[in-house]
């Protein structure tokens, strides 16, 4: 019954090759697993039939060998490189590229939001990382006929381009509008020497049409983000302790820090006397003179601004006695062992507390007489270092601040915008700067009123402003805040509905989101958007409503915010909003003089470039892409929900863009303004060290693709770039420098290689007219077409997941293993000796065509010069077409050969067991026995060769022998040189309903046949003599 299903498939596999897919038979799947390798590669030398080349044979026989032709060069370096590649952009229309996709018809729409890079300095290779890597999707997106929305835009406020702008001029002699021109020429040249540099890369955009933070248009749509998130009080004005860069003497946000491991503080550890005991032990301390509460801090310059002593209310204390003087000291209990080592000396408990029973005791401030501060309980205590009894200064701590809001304790601050001390803080402190002489003074004070018990010095993590690299202090200031608090649920809400890659960067979105409590959004710059509010000049009320805010939004979008210092207060603040607002003449009023965070200007990018205005908003109905031509203006399909695809940027956006964007449009919204989150590693050097121009190992772009005449780095051109970035696991810190760009280098020259052998063996073949039918091809060329679909499928996937790095390392396997190593070595004997428009050599030139196509399309979102350099060597199409605008990989379901694949991997399996019998030696001459008994495999090898003995069945072929004997068993007059093998391939049908272990024998015995003059082939009657197929040809031909 089993034989005879069997018999069934292997006759159903015979004739597939004949009739259409549509017709009946059984269809066979692939085995699940099998003895041996698909194939051992076979170098020329061990066994692959090789024309006549050079002088090896007479001038007529080499004339009439079809060797490949092809003027596609197969290395192109130095100034014919750059000139390539530029020749191509041209010719190839990248320039055009997105507006021609835009203006097609498509089903689907795929939306990556361009995160603005700052427009303060020359493209460095983070950018390239980012902008390539995004490009890639692009064109992956492009090809496989979805319409691709990208803006490039630019970040262009903010203090850097303001500083960098000014230079050594300073902002004391200028007026804000005289900073504000400035700064935007500043910004106008970076964008246009950035911009210059993602066009050279080949990343594909409407360059004409980019959106700027400092355009009126996305000014407009910002400032509705912001009235929107006032009106649903969201936005408020208070005066709270703020994050202060005394060198850019501006309040900054988290986003805006960046934490100095190796930063080092004066610690010291102080006491406060208890003036009055807590009453829950005084009866327990009775008798116990001059007993003082021991706190540590590692700001000793926020002592002069205590207003209290927090304990934690569920921990113990213990009043200890110092045994070298005696002294009374109250310590957490926990602590009371460290602070022993630390001070020296024994500590005797005199008692135990639990924290509770210190509520009520008050201390004496130590250098402010007659100046007394309670203790008072509190959650953010911890016993992790310190006493265990925390120094609270409400105007320097965001901790100390809760507390201070929870008791009414007064917000003292005795900093100014410079970082020194105030009036307020006495003669001695005055005008100090706190963070080096002021620290120095209230040690010494400490020192002198016997408050000081200890110093040392302390190595901590610790904020410094990301633009001047210099330490921030935490000081009180009238801000204009978020309450990120509210928005905190709803915004982790929102995220789990978004797809983050790498997940493990979830995490760190979630811990950004729980240390966020509020964001300050002012700043106390010029260049920047206006925060739209009027003070009443008596009252110092703020004026600020839907009113105010709407009018403004549209002076912007009409004139620019340049408009907030230019125009007249009465153009700002016209009678009819102060009538609408209920507010009293304009004359009672004057403008703000803070701009918004540049994060939030940023953050509200989806306003500006993915939503189109509601209606109602506007007089006119069109997009807030007002500056955009039609074509462009629509940004998404009508069914979308204005969410872009993806957003991706490198790490340090988790806590900067990523959030902020996420926070305002969950105010507004109540979704995330993207489906999937993807957060890259940094450019480091090929040491792995983040890039410094100190230290030298900064990479240039410019000079990877340019090369530089000083450094001696060649000119690499652009693909090398890409394909550094393809390459790259971009999930971690990504790694240059010439290591990696030469194996990039190598890597492409490897892929011209085989692409120039793919070309020059389709010279004079046309696919539109001479390809066959894949049912009419050579069984081992179907099998390509399998291959090619499963290739196929893994680069679509690789694409879609952002993974570029398999994309590379699936095409490189398939070429290696699959095309030069299996494919090329088999079929260049029927490639190259066959007549030239014989079936069989031009079944192998379709399947070279469409490997060419594959790989060429699946390699062209990485190397687009190099993709539609290939495009205009290869055939089928017609002149001026070009690759981007043909389509993505062609693959057929046809191609899916599930028996065929059995068929050519039992075949293979003992070919491996042939070459292994035979090591190092040339297959090409031998003859080979293949012993099968009756069954499924012996159908198989029958569908390969039906003759039970061939030198010219596709199984010789495959075997590349001089002759194949198929047989049920060994005949048993073998010669005495004969080489035995033995081994077995299990076949796995129907999911399992069929299975066959299947054992085979080979008999290898060197062939008796001469070699041919013309085909190298071991066919020959005598050396002197050509094959049979060999005289044929040569015959015809003359």
């Amino acid at each position: 019954m089993l034989l005879s299903r069997v018999s069934v498939v292997g006759r159903t596999l015979a004739r597939c090759g004949r009739r259409s897919h549509r017709g009946g038979g059984l269809l066979l799947h692939r085995a699940l697993s099998f003895s041996s390798s698909r194939c051992h590669g076979v170098s020329p030398g061990e066994g692959s039939a090789q024309p006549a080349e050079g002088t090896t044979a007479p001038g007529l026989y080499r004339d009439s060998v079809l060797l490949p032709r092809s003027d596609f060069p197969v290395k192109l370096s130095g100034q014919k490189l750059l000139d390539r590649e530029l020749q191509i952009q041209k010719e190839c229309g990248f320039a055009e590229l997105y507006s021609w996709q835009r203006e097609r018809k498509a089903k689907k729409e795929f939306c990556l939001h361009d995160g603005p890079p700052y427009a303060n300095g020359d493209p460095h290779v983070g950018h390239a990382l980012n902008k390539i890597l995004k490009d890639i999707r692009n064109r992956f997106e492009i090809l496989r006929g979805r319409q691709v929305h990208y803006i490039p835009g630019w970040d262009c406020h903010g203090l850097p381009i303001e500083l960098k702008a000014l230079g050594e001029l300073g902002t004391g002699s200028l007026t804000p509008l005289q900073i504000r021109q400035k700064a935007r020429a500043f910004a106008e040249g970076a964008i246009a020497r950035q911009k210059s540099a993602f066009q050279r890369w080949g990343v594909v955009a409407d360059w004409d049409q980019c959106y700027y933070t400092f355009d009126g248009a996305y000014e407009a749509a910002q400032l509705k983000v912001f009235q929107e998130m006032h009106s649903k009080g969201l936005i408020y004005q208070d005066y709270k302790p703020v994050f202060w860069s005394p060198s850019s003497r501006t309040a900054l946000a988290e986003a805006e820090l960046e934490y100095n491991p190796e930063h080092v503080s004066r610690a010291i550890y102080a006491t406060f006397p208890l003036s009055t005991l807590p009453p829950q032990i005084a009866s327990e301390a009775a008798g116990l003179e001059n007993v003082s509460v021991l706190v540590w801090t590692t700001q000793p310059w926020t002592i002069p601004a205590n207003q209290a002593v927090c304990f934690m209310p569920n921990a113990q204390y213990s009043l200890v006695k110092r045994a070298d003087d005696s002294q009374l000291l109250l310590v957490a209990t926990e602590r009371t062992a460290s602070v022993a080592v630390l001070l020296g000396t024994e500590l005797e408990s005199v008692g135990t507390f639990t924290g509770s029973q210190l509520e009520g005791g008050i201390c004496k401030h130590p250098t402010i007489p007659d100046k007394e501060v309670p203790l008072l309980p509190a959650n953010h205590v911890t016993m992790g270092k310190g006493t265990g009894l925390v120094h609270t200064a409400p105007a320097h701590g965001m901790d100390d601040y809760s507390v201070a809001s929870q008791f009414k304790l007064s917000v003292e601050c005795m900093v100014d915008e410079d970082g020194k001390f105030t009036e307020q803080a006495g003669p001695e402190l005055q005008s100090l700067s706190v963070m080096t002489e002021g620290t120095d003074k209230v040690i010494t004070m400490l020192q002198e009123c016997g408050a000081l018990v200890k110093e040392e010095e302390c190595v901590h993590s610790y904020p410094y402003d990301w633009r001047t690299k210099q330490p921030v202090v935490i000081r009180p200031s009238k801000q204009w805040f978020i309450n990120t608090a509210t928005l905190k649920d709803k915004a982790k809400e929102a995220l789990q509905k978004v797809r983050v890659l790498p997940e493990s960067a979830r995490g760190s979105l979630l811990a950004m989101l729980d240390r966020r409590t509020y964001w300050c959004i002012s700043r106390q710059r010029s260049w920047g958007v206006p925060i739209p509010v009027f003070y009443h000049r008596e009252t110092g009320e703020a004026l600020m409503n839907k009113h105010t805010v709407s009018h403004i939004a549209e002076l912007f979008k009409e004139k620019g915010s340049d408009g907030w210092w230019e125009l007249p207060i009465e153009t700002l603040l016209p009678a009819d909003v102060l009538k609408k607002s209920k507010a009293g003449p304009v004359t009672d009023y004057v403008c703000g003089e803070d701009v918004l965070d540049i994060w939030f200007d940023s953050g509200a990018s989806w306003a500006a470039v993915l939503e189109e205005e509601k209606e109602g908003d506007s007089a006119e109905p069109e997009s807030q892409l007002s500056w955009l031509p039609a074509s462009l203006r629509k940004p998404l399909v009508p069914e979308s929900d204005s969410r872009a695809d993806a957003y991706v940027e490198g790490k340090d956006q988790i806590g900067g863009w990523f959030q902020s964007s996420l926070l305002t449009s969950v105010a507004v919204r109540n979704k995330a303004p993207y489906k999937s989150l993807v957060v890259h590693g940094f450019a480091v050097s090929e040491k792995g060290e983040k890039m410094s121009k100190s230290v030298g190992n900064v990479v240039d772009p410019d000079e990877v693709i340019n090369g530089g005449k000083d450094s001696g780095v060649p000119a690499y051109g652009a693909d090398v770039l890409r394909w550094w970035v393809a390459e790259s696991n971009v999930f971690s810190e990504v790694q240059i420098g010439p290591s990696a760009l030469n194996s990039a280098k190598d890597s492409i020259n490897k892929l011209r290689n085989t692409l120039k052998f793919l070309l020059g063996n389709l010279q004079g073949f046309d696919p539109r007219v001479q390809a066959v039918d894949p049912k009419e091809m050579h069984y081992i060329d179907q099998y390509m077409l399998h291959l090619l679909r499963e290739f196929s499928i893994k680069v679509t996937d690789a694409y879609s997941e952002f993974d570029a790095g398999r994309v590379i390392r699936v095409l490189q396997a398939f070429m290696s293993r699959d095309l030069s190593s299996f494919y090329f070595s088999i079929i260049k004997d029927r490639l190259y000796c066959d007549p030239e428009d014989s079936l069989g050599r031009r079944s192998c030139q379709t399947v070279l065509e469409e490997a060419l196509d594959g790989l060429t399309r699946s390699v062209a979102p990485i190397l687009p010069h190099l993709a539609e350099e290939v495009y205009l060597h290869a055939p089928g199409h017609d002149e001026g077409e070009t690759l981007f605008k043909s389509g993505w990989v062609k693959s057929s379901s046809v191609w899916r050969r599930p028996g065929l694949e059995e068929a050519v991997e039992g075949a293979c399996a003992i070919r491996d067991s042939f070459l292994s019998s035979i090591p190092g030696k040339n297959a090409a001459q031998y003859d080979l026995t293949i012993a099968i008994e009756p069954g499924l495999l012996f159908e198989l090898m029958e569908s390969l060769q039906e003759e039970p003995s061939s030198t010219s069945s596709q199984l010789v072929e495959l075997m590349m022998v001089a002759r194949v004997n198929l047989t049920s068993k060994l005949p048993r007059d073998l010669p005495h040189d004969a080489v035995l093998s033995h081994g077995t391939f299990l076949i796995n049908l129907e999911g399992g309903v069929i299975r066959e272990d299947s054992p085979y024998s080979i008999a290898v015995v060197p062939t008796s046949a001469a070699r041919c003059p013309r085909c190298r082939r071991h066919t020959a009657n005598s050396t002197d003599c050509l094959c049979p197929r060999c005289q044929t040809i040569v015959s015809q031909a003359q």
